[in-house]
């Protein structure tokens, strides 16, 4: 068991512990879904599948993940964030594992599908676990420390789908992909469990101490985010996050084939491009926790959601203005990746807003509802290229950028808020 940290205690080597493991967690979660971009195009010439095939199976492994965040995030208020944290690992590292496997487009649906409910559950579960395990003063940068797997996940599937995949074929990739599985074995071993989960469950069986909503225990707790109690601040969280996850899904569900179809890329060059974009999103999400344990959340979420947008926009509108220049084009790409850091003040946001006895169950619906939503950006992006380009649909994620920047004002500031049992 960890002991919770008060304001100027220092994190002790369990609770460093959970954070690299969230992290790894994190990391191959990424990787497994954005994998699966690069190899869009290998896939599709093997099994004869048009790029609307190819965007149906990305939004359906996307939707999954909606189903995955909920499944996960009420399994894990109610077993404990360590347990569940195992249980995700094994589903996307299963799910990416028989990818190689499939002989058609409707068996790589299935297996895409068990993916994404793995990928849906292990985020929340981590950035519960992270969120619950530091303190309030510093919570922003170690739940930005966890953010940055997003980035290494991105560069480990460039480097598989860029330059592996040519050498080994696009069904090696996946099943050298089941590899994350591993840490499994290390989390059951090593990680202590949530002390404040572990708290709360001692106090509730007890029947004594402050159990703010005892109603939770017993009832359907994703249900009960629709409750009087919760309703309004939940529906606030959810639509902040569909914007978010749209700016960013509109960006990365067809960029390494945006590079590559519409600008003439070869992979190996995409995979490089996105590697630029990538190094801005770790600089991105380091530093979105310091801005916002300094400045507060809402200031963070608007400045980066700008960034973002002037990147895009100038990588996909106004492209032809300033491919001529390298650099110029690419420290928009960088500034791309940069603006997607505000993607690390979901896990501090979110156990801020939240009491213990749901705070799993609503980071993962709201976070993974949003991103089962974005079944349909593929679609529409592919839909939109055709009269627009690909450059069209994707610079419809600028727009839900600077949205996401506005709407965070509807939300109390929460900088330097207390998590109690």
């Amino acid at each position: 068991m960890t002991k919770l940290l008060n304001e100027y205690e220092k994190p002790t080597r369990a609770h460093h512990k959970i954070l690299l493991m969230s992290w790894a967690g994190w990391v191959f979660d990424f990787y497994d879904l954005i994998l699966f971009t690069f190899l869009l195009m290998p896939i599709g010439k093997e099994l004869g599948l048009s790029n609307l095939a190819l965007s149906y199976v990305l939004g359906a492994s996307l939707a999954a993940t909606a189903v995955g965040g909920v499944a996960f995030g009420i399994l894990s208020d109610r077993f404990g964030r360590k347990r569940v944290l195992q249980w995700t690992i094994l589903t996307y590292s299963v799910g990416t594992f028989l990818c190689g496997f499939a002989p058609s487009l409707a068996v790589l649906l299935v297996f895409r599908i068990i993916t994404g409910l793995g990928v849906g559950g292990e985020w929340a579960t981590g950035q519960t676990y992270v969120g619950e395990t530091f303190p309030p003063r510093v919570r922003g940068r170690y739940g930005a420390f966890m953010q940055t797997g997003a980035p290494f996940g991105i560069v480990l599937a460039s480097i598989v789908g860029g330059f592996v995949e040519p050498a080994i074929g696009w069904r090696a990739c996946f099943f050298i992909s089941f590899i994350p599985a591993l840490l499994v074995v290390y989390i059951r071993k090593q990680l202590p469990e949530s002390d404040i989960w572990l708290e709360r469950k001692r106090l509730v069986a007890a029947g004594a101490g402050p159990v703010k909503y005892p109603e939770t225990e017993s009832g359907n707790k994703f249900f009960l985010l629709f409750s009087q109690a919760y309703r309004k601040l939940f529906i606030q969280s959810l639509i902040l996050a569909i914007f978010d996850m749209s700016a960013y899904w509109f960006t990365y569900s067809w960029l390494p084939g945006y590079l590559h179809q519409q600008r003439h890329f070869p992979m190996v060059k995409s995979a490089v491009w996105m590697l630029v974009t990538q190094a801005g999103g770790l600089l991105g999400y380091l530093s979105f926790g310091f801005t916002a344990d300094r400045f507060g959340r809402r200031p963070a979420y608007s400045v980066y959601s700008v960034i973002m947008a002037v990147g895009l926009v100038m990588i996909t509108l106004f492209w032809n203005l300033v491919a001529e220049y390298p650099p110029l084009i690419l420290s928009f790409m960088f500034l791309v990746g940069f603006g997607t850091g505000m993607f690390s003040g979901y896990g501090p946001l979110f156990s801020e807003l939240f009491p213990t006895e749901i705070r799993n169950t609503a980071m993962g619906s709201a976070f993974n509802l949003a991103r089962g939503i974005q079944f349909f950006t593929p679609v529409i992006i592919v839909a939109v290229a055709g009269k627009y380009g690909l450059s069209g649909g994707i610079s419809l994620a600028a727009v839900f950028a600077l949205l996401t920047g506005a709407w965070i004002w509807t939300f109390p500031e929460t900088k330097g808020r207390k998590i109690t049992v």
